[in-house]
């Protein structure tokens, strides 16, 4: 087992530095060798597979079928990154150019480009120990902007993390870059956390986590001399409203979808789906048996580490015995494995408990049932902020669906209309964020490629010479 120690101030402060060092090479690199760092970094994860999926089942319970499946889909994104910006998108180039006379109808030549915000703080997630962590989403897009990374490795896989980052340090040793690139701190304590998003070399944040450290970490970043952008993932409910009509088609398939999306990965997923707001009639009662029948037969493996573990049981804890709340199903632990819970209330109840809107990470679902559409307007409204809403049935444009939709749009940053939210693909056209409290940023994404948006500075360059926008324009 890998000792886990804190890095000192010290430690922090200068790699830090070294990332601060190596920004403007790194900024000025060619787009062909930043490619080939990204591909050759996709490469190293592979050539070591084995070893690395040992390591990390061993550390976070996940299995080898879900961690061989996340090692893939994390060489996938960094190769994506490395075509799109081969692509131009990592330079950015709008030309408006000049015309003659004064302002509104004349204007100076005009030339909007991006540079790279300068060394990113990337805080590694627990619960996808390759594809939020030290060669994850955030420091692909980041590195493919021209930003050097200070990865702050999760506690929860630190030997995984030491070992990535061997692979990713020869890598860049390979091709003559600086070290500064890539650099690492590691540690529990939130002392390490705190020191990273204050040093002043750093220019901007990344952070999957609790509601609690990320709204802390947060409030560190805008509290600075000079604050930075915190791009936090924080918490989300995803709730998951099941109409009529999708009952009378396909409910009994709908209720094994939903068991399967609840408990998997132990529902320690961002996305996984948390509130089920169906209609309280016949047929909804039938679908929430369906639902409790098919979480009773899954078989939730352990959760990440003890804290995660104390942190669902006192979630639940929370709702059994809640005024206006039922237990519909409540499985004992099975050793190191969580039993999966199922709870019940109406929209009354849940409208008036804000204990009720909170996220339960572990698998466990809240069923509110509600009479009609006003109800579930209220319940999604109530919600705030979200990753997911999804909408099963809602295909027919009526004036229900429409202000179905207008609401999820309003309150999440993905919505579905069928399948389940766990699962996210890496794609141009992805959006994970949402408001908050589901993150700090609803106007960015932390998965597809416009995630490299988060760390590209627009600047207007007026009456620039001709070197300085050809430059600009060259990929």
């Amino acid at each position: 087992m890998t000792i886990l120690t804190d890095s000192t101030p010290d430690q922090i402060r200068v790699a830090a530095q070294a990332a601060a060092d190596a920004a403007p090479l790194w900024a000025a690199t060619p787009i062909a060798v930043r490619a080939t760092l990204l591909r050759a970094l996709a490469s190293a994860l592979e050539s070591q597979r084995n070893a690395l999926v040992a390591l990390a089942d061993e550390e976070t319970h996940l299995g080898a079928a879900r961690l061989n499946g996340e090692l893939d889909r994390t060489s996938f994104q960094l190769r994506g990154f490395a075509e799109r910006i081969e692509t131009g998108e990592a330079q950015p180039v709008q030309d408006d150019p000049a015309v003659p006379g004064a302002p509104p109808v004349g204007r100076p030549h005009l030339t909007r480009v991006a540079v790279p915000v300068g060394p990113v703080a990337n805080f590694s997630a627990s619960n996808f120990p390759f594809a939020f962590s030290v060669l994850g989403g955030d420091t692909a897009s980041a590195l493919a902007a021209g930003c050097p990374v200070v990865v702050k490795a999760h506690p929860g896989h630190p030997g995984l993390s030491r070992a990535v980052f061997e692979l990713a340090r020869g890598c860049i040793a390979a091709l003559g870059l600086p070290a500064g690139v890539l650099q690492m701190v590691e540690g529990a304590g939130i002392p390490v956390g705190v020191a990273l998003v204050r040093d002043p070399a750093i220019a901007a944040a990344t952070f999957t986590g609790s509601v609690r450290g990320g709204v802390a970490l947060w409030k560190e970043a805008n509290a600075r001399p000079r604050p930075i952008p915190f791009y936090g993932e924080l918490g989300s409910v995803n709730p998951l409203v099941v109409l009529p009509d999708a009952l009378a088609a396909q409910g009994s398939a709908l209720a094994a979808q939903l068991a399967g999306s609840i408990t998997l990965g132990c529902g320690q997923f961002c996305t996984s789906p948390g509130i089920i707001i169906v209609r309280d009639d016949e047929a909804g009662q039938t679908f929430v048996k369906q639902l409790a029948e098919g979480l009773a037969a899954a078989n939730p493996h352990a959760m990440l580490n003890a804290g995660i573990r104390a942190g669902f049981n006192a979630g639940v804890a929370r709702l059994h015995g809640r005024n206006g709340v039922k237990s519909l199903l409540a499985l004992p632990a099975r050793e190191a494995a969580p039993g999966a819970h199922l709870f019940a209330t109406d929209a009354t109840t849940f409208l008036a408990d804000e204990v009720l809107h909170e996220e339960v990470f572990g698998p466990s679902a809240l069923v509110v049932t509600v009479r009609d559409l006003a109800q579930t307007l209220q319940v999604l409204q109530a919600v705030q902020g979200t990753l997911t809403v999804t909408l099963w049935g809602a295909d027919a444009d009526t004036p229900d669906n429409r202000a179905l939709v207008r609401t999820a749009q309003g309150i999440a940053g993905r919505v579905l209309f069928g399948g389940v939210p766990t699962g996210v693909a890496v794609t141009a056209a992805q959006q994970h964020g949402g408001p908050w409290p589901s993150t700090t940023n609803a106007l960015t994404t932390s998965v597809g490629y416009a995630a490299m948006e988060r760390f590209l500075r627009p600047v207007a360059l007026q009456d620039a010479p001709a070197w300085l926008v050809e430059a600009k324009g060259q990929a």
